[in-house]
C-alpha cells in the first residue's frame, strides 16, 4: 500500500471514527455489540496502517503490504459480527439466528472468524502498547484451556496454587472472548466507546480552538513573577490541561514543550525541569472534571454503581493536595537554590487572549454544568464540544473569510431549527426515510410525567438539536477547503491518540471475558485474602506494588482495568468503601507514570528536556511523592473523599448480613451524605500541614536552607501527620512547629543558601 493511499485511508477512518462515536452515542441506532464492533474495526484499521510491525522495519514496503492485509482482515472479522447481529442483514444470518441467539452453538464460520479476530487483537495491542498485555491475555487463555484439557484429555492436573477450574475448550474460549459480549466487545470496549474516546475528541478540538495556549499564558501570568515561576507555570498549566486531556504523556508533551525551555533558561537542571513536568503531568488525570480514562471505567465496574459526579466529587480534595504538594516542593526548592529570576516578569507577561479564555471557560462551564444537571458524561462532553465548535468559527487564526464564517453559523442554526421542527415535516417524507430519522428526533418540550413544559425537557431537546448542529459544523468544516486541514488534523489526532486505548480495551476484554466466565477472580481474591487475612494495610501495599509494576509497561487505564477485575472485590471484602477502593487502584496506575525504571511521563519530558531518562524519572518520583501516600490516606480517612465513613460502614455491615432492604436504604443515605464537618476539617488540615512538611523535607528548605537534621524532623512530622491517627497527628503537628522554629534559628532568616546550594537528593 503506497504511503499516500495509506494516509488517505487513515484520514477517512479517523474522520469516520470521530463522527460515528458522536452520532452513535447520542443517537443510538445499532445493537450495542454491533456498535462496539464498528468502533473497534475503525480503531484497529488505523492501528495496523499507522503502527509498523517493528519500528526498525517501518520502511519495508513488503511489510506495509502486510499491514494493509491485516487491516482488511479486521474489516472482515469485525464486519462479520455486525452482519450477524443487525436485523438489516437478517438474510445473511446462519440458520436464521443472529449471533447472539446462537450462543453455545456457534457455527464453524463463527469460530474461524473469532479466532482470526483474536489474533488481530493480540497483534494490534502489541504494536501500540507492547507485549505485556497480549502476553497476559494469552496466559489467561492458556490457563483456562489447560484446565479444560486436564479434565477432557487427562493432562497432568495443575497444582492448587495455580487456581485450577473446569476450564473452557478452544471453541468456548473464542465464543466467550470474541463472539459474545463478555470479551473483545465487552465492558472494557464499552467504557472506552461510551466515555473515553469522546473526551479524546474533545481534547483534540479544544487544542484546535487555541484554548490550550490560554492555559500556558494564564499560568505564566499567575506565577511568572514568583521564585521558580516557570516551574510553577508547569504545575498550574499541567493541572488545568490535565483536567481536560486526562493523559499523562500527552499532558507532559503539551505543557513541557513550553515550560521546560522556560525552566532551563532560568537555571533549572534539565532533569529537574523534566521531573517537575512529568510529576505535574501525571496528576492531571486525577483532576476533575475530566480525569483519566480509568475514571469512566469506574462507571461500568464499581458496585454499587456510581455516577460521574460522585467520582469527580470524591477526587477533588486528593487532586488539590497532590498539586499543592508539587507546588510547595517547587517553591521551597527554588528558594533553596536561590532561584529568583523568572522567565518573564509578570508585568511583561503575554496578554491573555479573551477569545481563548472564552473557549476554555465556556467549554469547562458547559461540561461541569451538564454533569451537575445529571446528564450522562457523553451527553455533557458532546454539549461542551458544541461550545468549542461554535466558538472556533470566530477564531481569527482560522483561515475562513467572513462569508465562510457566516455560512458556518447559518449551517449550525439551520440544522438545529430543522431538527427541532422534525415533527412537522417528518410525516411528509417517505415512510422509509421517516423511520430512518426517528432516532434523531430531539424530544418534546413536554415532560410526559408532568404533562407540561419543563426546563429539563426543553433543555434536553435543545441539547439534542445542538449536538446535531455540531455534526453539521463537522460536515461544513470538512467540506470547506480552508477549514478542512484543521478539521482533518484535529480528527486525525483524536483517532491516533485513541487507537492505543481501543486496542488495549479489546485485549483487556479477553482477560475480563475469561475471568468472568471461569470465576478465577473470586479464587484469586480468596487466595490473596488468605495471605493477608484481615490486614488491610498489607493488602493495600500488595495492590500498590502490583499496580505500579503492571502500570510500568501499560497505559494506566489498562492497569486499572486489570487490577480492578482481579483485586477490586478484595478491598470490598476488607471493608473499604467501593469507590475508595477503585480510586486507590486508579491512583497507583497513574503513579506508575513516574515510577522508575519505566516511567512513561518522565520519558516524554526527558526527551524534551534533553536529560538522562533515569535521572528525570527519579526526580519525577521525588516531586510526586505525596501521590504515593494520598491513596492510603483516603482509604483510612474517607472524609478526604467527602464521604461519611460511618454511614458506609453501616451499609457494609447490613449488606454482608444479607439484610437487603435495610442495606438498600443505607446505601441511599451513604451516597447522599457528605463527611461530617469535624472529620473533614481534621482530615484536610492534617493533610495540608503534612504536605507542607513533606515538601520542606524533600526540598531541604522551609524558612531557610535545612540541614540533614531539619530534613529528618520535617519528614518525621509529615509521616505522623499523614498517618490516620489523631494522637499521632497532634504529635506530628507539634513536631512540625518545632521543626520550623529550629529551622528559622539556624541562620539568617530569608537566606536561601545561595546559587551553589546542593540540589535535591535525586540529583
Amino acid at each position: 500500500m503506497g504511503d499516500r493511499l495509506r494516509q488517505r485511508v487513515v484520514s477517512v477512518f479517523g474522520v469516520a471514527l470521530c463522527l460515528f462515536t458522536v452520532l452513535e452515542m447520542n443517537y443510538p441506532r445499532l445493537q450495542q455489540q454491533s456498535a462496539l464492533a464498528l468502533f473497534i474495526l475503525m480503531g484497529l484499521v488505523i492501528c495496523f496502517l499507522e503502527s509498523p510491525l517493528h519500528e526498525k522495519l517501518k520502511d519495508w514496503r513488503s511489510l506495509r503490504v502486510l499491514d494493509g492485509v491485516l487491516a482488511a482482515a479486521v474489516v472482515v472479522t469485525c464486519g462479520y459480527v455486525v452482519f450477524q447481529l443487525e436485523p438489516t442483514f437478517k438474510g445473511l444470518w446462519s440458520g436464521g439466528e443472529s449471533l447472539g441467539d446462537r450462543a453455545g452453538s456457534e457455527t464453524k464460520w463463527d469460530i474461524v472468524m473469532g479466532t482470526i479476530g483474536l489474533v488481530l487483537v493480540f497483534e494490534s495491542t502489541r504494536r501500540t502498547i507492547g507485549w505485556i498485555v497480549p502476553a497476559l491475555a494469552l496466559a489467561f487463555v492458556a490457563h483456562t484451556y489447560y484446565c479444560y484439557a486436564s479434565i477432557e484429555y487427562e493432562w497432568p492436573e495443575m497444582p492448587s496454587w495455580m487456581l485450577p477450574h473446569s476450564g473452557q475448550s478452544a471453541a468456548d474460549i473464542v465464543s466467550t472472548t470474541y463472539i459474545q459480549t463478555l470479551g473483545v466487545f465487552g465492558p472494557a470496549a464499552g467504557g472506552m466507546f461510551k466515555y473515553v474516546f469522546l473526551f479524546v475528541v474533545f481534547g483534540a478540538f479544544l487544542e484546535m480552538s487555541g484554548a490550550t495556549q490560554f492555559i500556558i499564558d494564564f499560568s505564566e501570568r499567575v506565577f511568572g513573577g514568583s521564585p521558580g515561576g516557570p516551574a510553577k507555570v508547569s504545575v498550574l498549566g499541567s493541572g488545568l490541561m490535565g483536567s481536560l486531556s486526562g493523559s499523562a504523556v500527552a499532558n507532559a508533551v503539551t505543557t513541557g514543550t513550553f515550560t521546560i525551555p522556560m525552566m532551563r533558561n532560568v537555571g533549572f537542571s534539565p532533569h529537574i525541569a523534566g521531573g517537575i513536568t512529568a510529576a505535574a503531568a501525571s496528576g492531571g488525570a486525577l483532576v476533575p472534571p475530566v480525569m483519566g480514562a480509568g475514571a469512566y471505567m469506574m462507571l461500568e465496574i464499581v458496585e454499587p454503581n456510581v455516577t460521574f459526579v460522585q467520582v469527580a466529587t470524591a477526587a477533588a480534595i486528593p487532586a488539590i493536595l497532590y498539586y499543592l504538594s508539587i507546588w510547595m516542593i517547587v517553591h521551597f526548592y527554588s528558594r533553596r537554590v536561590g532561584q529568583t529570576a523568572t522567565a518573564t516578569d509578570a508585568s511583561q507577561a503575554k496578554r491573555l487572549s479573551k477569545f481563548e479564555a472564552t473557549v476554555f471557560f465556556g467549554a469547562l462551564v458547559a461540561l461541569i454544568g451538564l454533569l451537575l444537571d445529571n446528564y450522562t458524561p457523553f451527553k455533557a462532553v458532546s454539549g461542551a464540544l458544541m461550545v468549542i465548535m461554535v466558538c472556533t468559527v470566530f477564531r481569527r487564526e482560522l483561515p475562513l473569510e467572513t462569508r465562510g464564517r457566516v455560512a458556518a453559523i447559518l449551517t449550525f442554526a439551520a440544522v438545529v431549527v430543522v431538527n427541532q421542527l422534525q415533527w412537522m415535516w417528518a410525516g411528509w417524507m417517505p415512510e422509509a426515510v421517516s423511520d430512518f430519522l426517528v432516532p434523531y428526533q430531539p424530544g418534546a418540550w413536554t415532560d410526559p410525567s408532568a404533562n407540561s413544559v419543563t426546563r429539563r425537557a426543553v433543555m434536553g431537546s435543545l441539547l439534542n438539536s445542538s449536538i446535531m448542529g455540531t455534526v453539521g459544523l463537522f460536515a461544513f468544516g470538512l467540506w470547506h477547503k480552508s477549514w478542512r486541514p484543521s478539521m482533518l488534523t484535529a480528527m486525525g489526532r483524536a483517532a491516533k491518540n485513541g487507537v492505543s486505548l481501543v486496542a488495549a480495551s479489546a485485549c483487556v476484554g479477553i482477560i475480563i471475558g475469561v475471568v468472568q466466565q471461569t470465576g478465577i477472580a473470586t479464587d484469586f481474591s480468596a487466595v490473596i485474602k488468605g495471605v493477608v487475612a484481615t490486614n488491610l494495610l498489607l493488602a493495600l501495599v500488595g495492590i500498590m506494588v502490583c499496580s505500579i509494576i503492571l502500570g510500568m509497561g501499560v497505559p494506566s487505564v489498562v492497569c486499572y482495568l486489570l487490577m480492578a477485575t482481579l483485586m477490586g472485590s478484595l478491598l470490598g471484602e476488607l471493608g473499604v468503601i467501593p469507590l475508595a477502593a477503585h480510586l486507590f487502584i486508579f491512583y497507583f496506575g497513574m503513579m506508575s507514570m513516574v515510577t522508575p525504571p519505566v516511567a512513561l511521563a518522565a520519558y516524554a519530558s526527558a526527551s524534551i528536556a534533553k536529560a538522562k531518562i533515569m535521572q528525570t524519572g527519579l526526580a519525577a518520583f521525588r516531586f510526586s511523592l505525596v501521590g504515593f501516600t494520598l491513596p492510603f490516606m483516603f482509604v483510612y480517612r474517607p472524609a478526604l473523599l467527602l464521604m461519611d465513613g460511618a454511614k458506609w460502614k453501616a451499609w457494609d455491615v447490613a449488606n454482608r448480613s444479607g439484610q437487603l432492604a435495610e442495606a438498600t436504604e443505607l446505601l441511599k443515605e451513604a451516597q447522599a451524605a457528605y463527611a461530617p464537618w469535624d472529620e473533614l476539617v481534621l482530615a484536610v488540615s492534617t493533610a495540608i500541614v503534612g504536605v507542607v512538611a513533606l515538601a520542606a523535607g524533600i526540598a531541604g528548605f522551609c524558612l531557610q536552607k535545612a540541614n540533614s537534621l531539619h530534613r529528618s524532623m520535617f519528614l518525621a512530622s509529615a509521616g505522623m501527620l499523614l498517618y490516620p491517627d489523631m494522637w499521632l497527628n497532634i504529635g506530628g503537628g507539634g513536631l512540625f512547629v518545632a521543626s520550623v522554629m529550629v529551622n528559622s534559628r539556624a541562620g539568617t532568616p530569608g537566606d536561601t543558601g545561595g546559587a551553589d546550594a546542593p540540589s535535591l537528593p535525586c540529583e
